[in-house]
This record gives structure tokens, C-alpha cells and sequence, in this order.
């Protein structure tokens, strides 16, 4: 047994060392001040620079910069244009040196990393090879009711509340609860009592899960982290004694947090459905309740919960004394998109043509997971056109990847079916550049992406938006409905590309009459109940929230309001019908367009 464990050591011992190095070296890698063209500027002009070394990039025209200072410091600048900054350091009389760009170090870039990975390999494979398995089997019947949730003490979670952006007011909100599990007789002091839970709700991608690590990170105590689906399972029983094991684990480890993840999974309402009402979930539920706030005294436990669907959510585990709190995480502004944008750009080298803020100003509706994936995108274009850093075209090109999809160029479409395309974008695009409370125009294509569409048409949302008014609804209508308008303008005749357009146009109309009470002839009365669907906390027999009458109505008004709007969308139209066609001829030669080459035909 010593020499099996004696074996053990030196393993791990070489995977600690060489992990140490992997880390201390790409640590020197990234010890890489970032630098900005406008710094440069203002340091010549300062004097505080004694000489650069230009690294070009024969391809393409670009280049690195190694500015060193009068104190023998040095910094790196990626441009994009190397010629202009020759001509600018010569008119400057700074000492200008070409070299090479320094090539990638194969050995750290593949040899490293697949040593690791041996080590790692060889170090699990001995160690569950060597495990005895007599009673393996009768150790796995014994744990099946043990909790899952995985236990991080405050120094391995290294999230902390500044690596969180764009949700200020939401973490204002959550810091009196890292101030009671660091000193809680503060509060105890003048009766006060700490929330027992804290629901974190919001669209998925928004941090919520990132906030409940950064707050245990924070408050340095140890977290215990669990998905709802964890707790069911298909033999009765085992969810609710999961819940008492874990909560016994959360005692002992007192104060602590506890973090059940998408919790809607094991939280819905009780008593629908069609499954009966003494259920495996519904056990679990029950178990969950008298944890959370029963007859033992759960002192120094917070339980913090993360979903998106709050209101399938039972109202026992709602009310005051469980969840004492429920914090909103919604989609960020523009400022906070600037934040997250910045946080996901640290390890990224960017071009000094690249302005956080321009994209945060075009990218909103965007959440932080989708910002993420943006420049994630984006960084994957410059990697494959073998660039070591990202410029402005990457996120351009990543923005419409990601919000249309991947255009499939190489698709062969005949010229009949290119004109269709070409003028049923340009109705949408001259709707969208004419209505005043939609666009502008971001681009225009007829390139087919890979969600099927043969074409599609980008706006840009200028502003962040918490609500929608009448007039704003009815012009995206209107919008939706100008492709089939400019298809049967000009050719007379309709094809099913627009099927998108209509259901999309239809939906909104029925929405305004039934849920927002703006049609005139219903009423300011709501028809429309989310609460009704079977298969998210109801029983599946309901009665109607209105009569037959009623829905003739409210038929009639909806197609009312989709003909008015088409009406006015084909005056429109064709008051602009020279735009129409100088809009689609530039498609079918060009393919796509910008918001500037498209705004030129109507000067």
C-alpha cells in the first residue's frame, strides 16, 4: 500500500510541475500592456519616445509596434495600416527599426500541452485502475440517495463580484448579503434577519449563474451548487432525501450558500398536469418547503436560485420566508453592454480600429452570453485568416453571423429567383429606412444564410427600448408586410418567401388587441392569458377567458389592423418605386449592401 501510494506522489507531483509551468509561462505571454494609437500619439508628442521596431506583415499590409521609452520601458500596438505610421514617425524624427513578426513558440503551443494531457491521462488512468471494485456495486446502491450538489470552499472560487459587469443595481442589491455571511452580528444586533432565498430571474444568458458564484467568491464561505434536474429522479424517494442530505451537508458547513440552478425544474406547481398529484417532483418539492423554512432552523444557510420561467414557479416556495427576495436580471444597457464587451476583450488583441463602444451601441437586445459569443465569433475569423489580433470587418462580419446566420455563398440560385429576392428585400429595407420609429437599414442581402432565408434584411436599433408603443408596433407590421407588397407590385404575382413575414405580422396584430388593449372596437381588456397553457402549470381542462363572440371580434379587428397596415405600406412603396428598382438592380449585381450605399439612392 506505501509503495502504491509512494507511486501516486510522483505522478502528481509531475502534473503540479508541470502545470506550474504551463501557467507561469502563459502568464509571461500575457503580460502585454494593451496600448492604443492615441497613447502612442501623445507620447511622441511628449518626447517620452526614444525609438519603435516595426514587425510588418508583407500579406497585408499590417503590423506590430514595439514603442520603447526614454526609461526602457516597452509596449506592444497592433495597426492596420503600416505605411501611414512610417510616414507619420519619419515627419516625428523617431528611430524607426523593421524586423520580423516574431513566430509562434511550437513547443509551448503544441508539445506542452499534449504532455499534460498524457500526464493527466496516465495519472487517472492508474489511479481508477488500482481502485478495489469488490464492493463497488453495494457502495453505488448506498450513495444513490446522497446529495450531487458540488461543494467550492472560498479558496477555490475565484469569481468575484468585480468580474461581474453591466449589472450595477443588481449587485448593490446582493451586497447586504455578503455583508451578513462576513459579519453577521451587525445585523443580529438591531433584530434584523438576512433573506433566507434569493431568486434570481431573467432571460437565459444574462449571469445569473455567474452572480450566485461571484456573491459566495465574494463573501468567501463555502457554496454549494446544484441543478434542479438533479434531484429527480425515476425511483420514489430519492429527490427528497437528496434535498434533506443536502441541506444536512450545508449545516455542518455553516454559513454557506446553497445555489439550485434552473430550479423550475424541480419547483413547478403542484397539482397539474395529468400525472396525478402524488408525484416523484412534487415529494421533492414538499421536502424542499420544509427545508428552506420549517420547523429546524436553518440559521447561517442562504439559498440563492437561478430561472427563467418565475411563473411556473409554485407560490409556496414564493412567499416571504423562502424567497424573501427576487432580484431581476434583465438584458443590459448600453453602458453595461460596454462593460461586458471590455471584460471579454482582456484576453483578446484588438486592432486599433476597434471601438467597444460603437458595437455596444449596435448591439442591443444582445445579452451578455450573446456578447460573448460575438467576439468569440469574431475571433475565430481572425484566427483563420492567420491574424494575431481582431480588427473592426471581424465583429462586423461576427454580428451578422450570429444574428442571421452563416451565409452560404457557394448555394446556385437562378437569375428568376435572385430578382424575387432582390426586390422583396428592397420593400423591406425602404419601409424600414422611410418609418421613423424603426431602422435604420444595417445592411441588405441576398445571399441565402443558413436558416433557410433566401435573403434577409438587418436593422439597426439605434436605442434601448423598455417598451413598445402602438405607432412603433403597427410600423413593424407594416415592415414585415413590405416584401410581399414589392413582389406583387412588380411581378404580379406571390411566392411563399413571405410566410415568415405574415405569421410574424399576424402575431403582432392579435397581441395588440388581445394583450395590450390598443384596438379601439375590443376594448382596453386583456384576452390573453399565458397562464392557460397546459403544459406549464395548468390542468389541462380550462375554461375560455371570452366567448364565441368575442373571438369573431377579435378576428375581425386582427385582420383589420394587417390590412390597414398593408395599405398604407403599398403607398409607400410605390411613392418610392424608383428606389425599388435602383435598390434591387444594386442587389443583384453587388449581392449585398451597406446602410451607406443603400441610403445614397434615395439622395
Amino acid at each position: 500500500m506505501n509503495k502504491k501510494n509512494q507511486g501516486y506522489r510522483i505522478y502528481f507531483v509531475l502534473m503540479l510541475i508541470l502545470l506550474g509551468f504551463a501557467i507561469i509561462m502563459s502568464f509571461l505571454q500575457k503580460q502585454k500592456t494593451y496600448y492604443t494609437k492615441e497613447q502612442l500619439l501623445n507620447d511622441i508628442d511628449a518626447g517620452s519616445v526614444t525609438e519603435i521596431l516595426i514587425e510588418p506583415n508583407a500579406e497585408n499590409g499590417t503590423g506590430v509596434l514595439k514603442v520603447t521609452f526614454a526609461g526602457g520601458n516597452e509596449k506592444q500596438l497592433y495597426v492596420t495600416d503600416v505605411t501611414e505610421i512610417e510616414s507619420l514617425l519619419e515627419e516625428k524624427d523617431i528611430p524607426v527599426y523593421i524586423g520580423d513578426i516574431p513566430r509562434e513558440n511550437w513547443f509551448l503551443s503544441y508539445v506542452l500541452p499534449v504532455l499534460v494531457i498524457l500526464i493527466i491521462g496516465v495519472f487517472l488512468f492508474v489511479m481508477f485502475t488500482s481502485q478495489p471494485s469488490a464492493n463497488s456495486q453495494s457502495s453505488k446502491m448506498m450513495n444513490f440517495g446522497k446529495s450531487r450538489a458540488r461543494m467550492f470552499t472560498g479558496s477555490e472560487n475565484k469569481v468575484t463580484l468585480k468580474d461581474v459587469a453591466g449589472l450595477k443595481e443588481e449587485k448593490e442589491e446582493l451586497d447586504e448579503i455578503v455583508e451578513f455571511l462576513k459579519n453577521p452580528g451587525k445585523f443580529l444586533q438591531v433584530g434584523a434577519r438576512i433573506p433566507k432565498g434569493v431568486l434570481l430571474e431573467g432571460p437565459p444568458g444574462t449571469g445569473k449563474t455567474l452572480l450566485a458564484k461571484a456573491i459566495a467568491g465574494e463573501a468567501s464561505v463555502p457554496f454549494f451548487s446544484i441543478s434542479g434536474s438533479d434531484f429527480v429522479e425515476m425511483f420514489v424517494g430519492v429527490g427528497a432525501s437528496r434535498v434533506r442530505d443536502l441541506f444536512v451537508d450545508a449545516k455542518k458547513n455553516a454559513p454557506c450558500i446553497v445555489f439550485i440552478d434552473e430550479i423550475d425544474a424541480v419547483a413547478r406547481r403542484r397539482g397539474t398536469g395529468m400525472g396525478g398529484g402524488h408525484d416523484e417532483r412534487e415529494q421533492t418539492l414538499n421536502q424542499l418547503l420544509v427545508e428552506m423554512d420549517g420547523f429546524a432552523e436553518n440559521s447561517g444557510i442562504i439559498v440563492l436560485a437561478a430561472t427563467n420561467r418565475v411563473d411556473i414557479l409554485d407560490p409556496a416556495i414564493l412567499r416571504p420566508g423562502r424567497f424573501d427576495r427576487k432580484v431581476a436580471i434583465g438584458v443590459p444597457d448600453v453602458g453595461g453592454r460596454e462593460e461586458i464587451l471590455s471584460v471579454h476583450a482582456k484576453n483578446k488583441p484588438l486592432g486599433d480600429d476597434v471601438n467597444l463602444k460603437d458595437i455596444a451601441q449596435t448591439t442591443a437586445g444582445f445579452t451578455g452570453a450573446d456578447l460573448e459569443n460575438l467576439l468569440n465569433e469574431a475571433a475565430i475569423i481572425a484566427a483563420k485568416e492567420d491574424r494575431k489580433y481582431l480588427v473592426q470587418e471581424d465583429i462586423k462580419r461576427s454580428f451578422i453571423k450570429v444574428g442571421i446566420g452563416t451565409e452560404k455563398k457557394s448555394r446556385i440560385i437562378s437569375d428568376k429567383e435572385k430578382k424575387i429576392t432582390a426586390y422583396h428585400e428592397a420593400g423591406h429595407a425602404i419601409l424600414f429606412h422611410v418609418l421613423p420609429e424603426v431602422g435604420p437599414v444595417y445592411t441588405v442581402s441576398i445571399i441565402p444564410t443558413g436558416l433557410g432565408a433566401a435573403g434577409y434584411t438587418m436593422p439597426l436599433p439605434e436605442k434601448d427600448e423598455m417598451f413598445h408603443t402602438k405607432t412603433e408596433m403597427l410600423e413593424e407590421i407594416m415592415v414585415s408586410l413590405g416584401g410581399r407588397i414589392a413582389e406583387d407590385i412588380i411581378f404580379g404575382d406571390i411566392t411563399t418567401g413571405a410566410s415568415s413575414d405574415i405569421k410574424k405580422a399576424t402575431k403582432m396584430a392579435r397581441r395588440m388587441v388581445t394583450r395590450y388593449g390598443m384596438s379601439k372596437n375590443i376594448g382596453v381588456i386583456c384576452y390573453e392569458d399565458d397562464d392557460d397553457e397546459v403544459f406549464i402549470g395548468r390542468d389541462l381542462a380550462h375554461a375560455k377567458s371570452h366567448s364565441e363572440e368575442v373571438a369573431s371580434e377579435i378576428d375581425k379587428e386582427v385582420k383589420a389592423i394587417v390590412d390597414e397596415c398593408y395599405e398604407k405600406a403599398e403607398n409607400i412603396i410605390k411613392e418610392n418605386i424608383n428606389v425599388l428598382h435602383s435598390c434591387a438592380e444594386l442587389l443583384m449585381q453587388k449581392e449585398k449592401i451597406t446602410r451607406e450605399e443603400f441610403e445614397a439612392l434615395f439622395a
